[in-house]
């Protein structure tokens, strides 16, 4: 089920949320538990119902995995467990994710025509499988000790963060939903969850699915494109990734608070950024946390010294592009990101100071051609785009600079409406000036001029909902 749809605006999200206050209002509590673990099972399996028998398994695998690991907490064997536990987490994500990215690479090797599987892969395994391995972490570390199946289930399969995150902390969505208020309907809760919940909307159909008609365009073209078309389509594509997995945080932060669950902040404001360390501290915020604490830290983070610190920070990199998809292009984004983190401690180290402006452009210019290997169908297209924006000796510049980009506007305008570029332009700046969406909740009030804005945002949505495509991060 999408968020944004009406069967979930005007049917799952207040059915659900009406029932589950009634059954807490009458203090049927481990009812109204059951009623959202029904509820996000259904949420889960409306497009596939068997995706919903992978999730239940790997829940109550995980679940007794933890168990285990509880009772044997005092003796070496909970390592022992932990590591099971890791792996069986790990092979269900592969077999699921990596199988077919396997064969092929086998096939290419040896030289075989293997045929692929096709395996189809269940929406939001690699997110709820990272949420469990922290989980399993936590538990080894003595920091949770749960024992009720039904708390686990409830918060492990809560809807709002089950397809594409954020990725939770269990002890911190556990403790919320095991207070008393939390039963309790707070409708500066609701009114704040529906106006952050419009943000995303807005992002998600007007802006994002907009840009990305754009993107697709470039991306779509198995041959060069002329210069500005190339940038046209890497920046579209930088901008919707952004609006788009944005727009879902919001949405799922917003369905979840009218529930008084807040989840954790995913993004803040990244483009913005003034270095890619600072990026990574304001992108996929949950994403960035979990693999500091559970692979950076745990391979040695930086205390081994340089050579070690780096060869971790590029290990946890090419782990986080394999972890978004099965292909060589995010493995080989990965692999720009953990240089670039690289290059980043080398220039600290020479003390010299970036003006913040300069700073904002290059870690965005860097971003904005990393992004093209994350979005383009092969390495080789990729480097098309890359050398379509660079290599300017195939510009004809026999006149003089200044005319030459002229013909190439001329030529590039005789064909392409100019609107797109200004638009373009119009949200860059909205990205890089304008307030974001913990800002704009932070400040939020019950009051006129925000219910306003959450109407206003709905009703312009509504009249987009005819696309209905899916979130980026929902197929990784």
């Amino acid at each position: 089920m999408l968020f944004h749809s009406f069967l979930y605006i005007f049917f799952f999200l207040p059915v659900a949320t009406i029932i589950y206050f009634v059954l807490r209002k009458r203090n049927y509590i481990v009812i109204s538990r059951w009623w959202l673990v029904v509820c996000s099972i259904v949420f889960y399996g409306w497009s596939r119902a068997w995706f919903v028998g992978i999730l239940v398994l790997s829940i109550t695998a995980n679940y007794f995995f933890a168990l285990f690991i509880i009772r044997f907490s005092l003796t070496d064997k909970k390592k022992i467990i932990l590591f099971l536990a890791i792996l069986f987490n790990i092979v269900v994500l592969g077999i699921f994710k990596y199988t077919d990215f396997f064969i092929d690479n086998l096939n290419f090797l040896a030289g075989r025509h293997v045929g692929s599987l096709n395996i189809i892969l269940p929406l939001g395994i690699s997110f709820y499988t990272f949420i469990q391995i922290a989980f399993l972490v936590d538990t080894y570390r003595g920091e949770i000790i749960e024992n009720n199946f039904l708390n686990y289930i409830m918060t492990i399969s809560f809807f709002p963060h089950l397809l594409s995150g954020p990725i939770i902390r269990y002890k911190n969505e556990a403790l919320q939903f095991q207070d008393k208020e939390s039963g309790k309907v707070n409708y500066k809760n609701i009114a704040g969850g529906l106006f952050v919940f419009s943000i995303g909307l807005f992002k998600k159909v007007l802006i994002a699915d907009n840009l990305s008609l754009v993107a697709d365009a470039g991306f779509n073209v198995s041959n060069h494109l002329p210069f500005i078309n190339a940038w046209i389509t890497s920046i579209s594509f930088t901008l919707q990734l952004y609006f788009d997995f944005s727009g879902y945080t919001d949405m799922a932060v917003g369905s979840a608070l009218i529930f008084n669950i807040n989840l954790p902040i995913n993004f803040n404001s990244p483009y913005k950024a003034v270095n890619i360390q600072d990026f990574w501290r304001r992108w996929h915020i949950s994403l960035s946390t979990f693999l500091r604490d559970y692979i950076y830290i745990p391979l040695g983070g930086s205390r081994a010294g340089t050579i070690s610190t780096y060869f971790n920070l590029m290990a946890t990199f090419l782990v986080a592009g394999l972890w978004h998809g099965a292909g060589w292009t995010f493995l080989f984004w990965g692999f720009l990101h953990g240089s670039a983190l690289i290059i980043h401690r080398l220039w600290k180290k020479t003390g010299i100071a970036m003006p913040p402006v300069l700073a904002v452009f290059i870690t965005f210019i860097f971003l904005n051609c990393s992004w093209i290997f994350f979005r383009a169908r092969s390495l080789t297209r990729a480097l098309y785009l890359l050398e379509d924006m660079f290599f300017f000796w195939k510009i004809d510049f026999s006149k003089g600079l200044m005319n030459g980009f002229i013909r190439i506007f001329n030529e590039w305008h005789s064909n392409n409406s100019v609107v797109t570029p200004l638009l373009i332009f119009l949200l860059a700046v909205i990205c890089f000036f304008g307030k974001n969406s913990n800002e704009q909740l932070e400040g939020f009030k019950p009051e006129g001029r925000y219910l306003f804005a959450t109407g206003l945002l709905f009703l312009v949505s509504f009249f987009f909902f005819a696309q209905f495509n899916k979130f980026i991060y929902t197929y990784f």
